[in-house]
């Protein structure tokens, strides 16, 4: 009997847990839902748990905990200087709901919700927004000097402002499509060799091989891609505090 292989994009589908309908939307808990539930709830519990036998020599726990502290908070620091560092909660925030939402999908049988663009969208437009908002709160209507270049002759800005202003207002589409195309091309690409394993059978030592070193990969990808958006934020947030261009 032939095996039909599921399609590579069946993964992404997301499905309904329970129907809710709040104001005529529907806002129904989903399998995205769920994971994304379940991300705040292991940073909490693993972060509660670091911190809970705090002592001058640290167990395992505590080190990971300690160590990814301290690494988000220089990546901070030398970004957006010391008076940045009152933006490195959400900033922290931000690496570790991404970092634990791309890991949790790697386990077989979950969902990532990072592989859907509307979640990455959502994250990146938030980044924007605030972004924008302490741009404005710091500078004013200056801040809108960040799109004329200093030194720049002046029928030149007829050309490069249009340019700088459109690259201002992608950017959360840019930011978000990072993360999401990473994410979805790198399950899609699991879920073919995965299909190759089961369909070959016992000649399927190749995919199979292939498979665990991808995954490893993999698992890197997902640490790098939280880093490249968290990196990303500090970038667009030293915009906003110092305005340098």
């Amino acid at each position: 009997m032939a095996i039909i292989a599921a399609s590579p994009m069946e993964q992404f589908k997301i499905e309904r847990i329970s129907d809710l309908e709040m104001f005529g939307m529907d806002v129904s808990f989903t399998n995205s839902s769920m994971m994304m539930v379940a991300s705040v709830a292991l940073i909490s519990f693993f972060m509660i748990l670091s911190m809970r036998g705090r002592s001058l020599v640290p167990n395992r726990v505590q080190s990971i905990a300690e160590m990814i502290y301290e690494y988000v908070a220089d990546m901070v620091r030398s970004t957006l200087g010391e008076k940045g560092m009152k933006f490195f909660p959400w900033v922290f925030s931000l690496f570790s709901f991404i970092l634990v939402l791309n890991l949790l999908g790697m386990i077989p049988g979950t969902f990532t919700s990072t592989s859907h663009i509307i979640v990455t969208f959502a994250l990146a437009a938030m980044v924007w927004i605030v972004v924008t908002a302490v741009g404005f709160y710091n500078h004013g209507i200056g801040f809108l000097k960040m799109f004329v270049p200093a030194g720049v002759p002046w029928p030149l800005l007829l050309i490069i402002v249009p340019i700088e202003i459109i690259s201002y207002l992608i950017r959360p589409i840019s930011h978000s499509v990072r993360l999401f195309a990473n994410m979805m091309a790198g399950h899609t690409l699991l879920k073919v060799f995965g299909g190759f394993v089961v369909s070959l059978g016992a000649f399927g030592i190749a995919p199979l091989l292939f498979m665990v070193a991808f995954t490893g990969l993999e698992i890197l990808v997902a640490f790098l891609q939280a880093l490249v958006f968290a990196v990303l934020t500090c970038i667009y947030l030293n915009d906003g505090l110092n305005m340098h261009h």
